[in-house]
């Protein structure tokens, strides 16, 4: 199964522009309001997305952040924890130190609680003692159905713990760098997931963000093997978070491409089309979360494929 119904989503309590993440997260800007005031717009903007995926029928499992551990990108969960259809949990090895405190074993408790069977835990994290890093759904593209998983090499997607992942998964792995251009110069993308979404029989990505031809070529050639169409996207629409989307499933197994209102803004009408030809679209304003956090719809859902106990 590509997608599914039930997400995990971190409801923040100090939600802030983090300083240990925007030294190589370009998409993140500076707000000139207190933090406390960044924080309410924050919690105002998750709850009206958590509440609108909830009238889709998305099964959406909402945890409050703790204020003790002060992690500021706790609204992204989707970066330190994965959960796979044969009951196995993998935590990953984070690039800022203080979004490693966002790592909480009694997520597990409450998914078991909720119903879901955990049988395996596979933690990658001894990994930041060497200082490799490789940020979960954020770094690591899931074709669940062909046994294949993607990669945009950076600082926080490292190449042999993405190898060392594709092996634990038996998934075939397809990388390549991606890239941005940041004060006249081109500079890796830190999550793959911001150039590329993949859904079950289509796959919205920015080319232009693969300046190595073969590699490029590569990753076309994948996707176009395995069925899908592509989308593609300008990196300007990138940077409006039209790469950072997510397909979920609501009710009465209706599929809907999820993105914030900023992305579906700038998507143009033949783009739009393109995706409604194969599902729905729900679109959600993140706009503080977006420009403090340098991310978007898609970092917010941990997708939940455990099996039901």
């Amino acid at each position: 199964m590509q997608i599914t119904d039930t997400i995990l989503m971190i409801r923040p309590v100090n939600f802030r522009m983090n300083e240990q993440t925007a030294v190589n997260n370009y998409f993140m800007e500076d707000l000139d309001i207190q933090n406390q005031k960044i924080n309410e717009r924050a919690q105002e903007e998750f709850d009206n997305f958590a509440e609108t995926l909830r009238r889709k029928g998305v099964n959406v499992i909402v945890v409050d952040d703790k204020v003790e551990t002060d992690t500021p990108d706790s609204i992204f969960p989707n970066n330190w924890v994965s959960f796979h259809d044969n009951g196995t949990v993998v935590i990953y090895p984070m690039f800022a130190v203080n979004r490693r405190r966002e790592r909480r074993e009694d997520l597990f408790d409450i998914l078991e609680e909720k119903g879901f069977r955990i049988d395996n835990v596979i933690d990658y994290t001894s990994a930041e003692k060497d200082g490799l890093f490789l940020e979960g759904t954020g770094s690591i593209l899931m074709d669940r159905v062909n046994q294949k998983a993607y990669c945009a090499l950076s600082e926080r997607a490292h190449e042999d713990l993405f190898i060392e992942f594709c092996e634990d998964f038996d998934c075939f792995p397809v990388i390549f760098t991606a890239k941005q251009t940041v004060d006249g110069q081109r500079l890796p993308i830190y999550h793959t997931n911001v150039m590329m979404a993949m859904a079950e029989t289509f796959v919205v990505i920015c080319l232009d963000s693969i300046d190595d031809k073969k590699e490029r070529k590569n990753v076309v050639d994948h996707i176009k093997k395995d069925g899908r169409e592509i989308i593609e996207i300008t990196e300007e629409q990138m940077h409006h978070f039209a790469g950072n989307m997510l397909q979920v499933i609501g009710a009465n197994d209706q599929r809907f491409m999820v993105m914030s209102t900023q992305a579906y803004k700038s998507l143009r009408d033949d783009q739009v089309k393109a995706i409604e030809k194969h599902c729905g679209i729900i679109h959600s304003p993140l706009d503080t979360i977006e420009t403090c956090g340098g991310g978007s719809a898609r970092c917010m859902m941990a997708e939940v494929f455990l099996p039901r106990a």
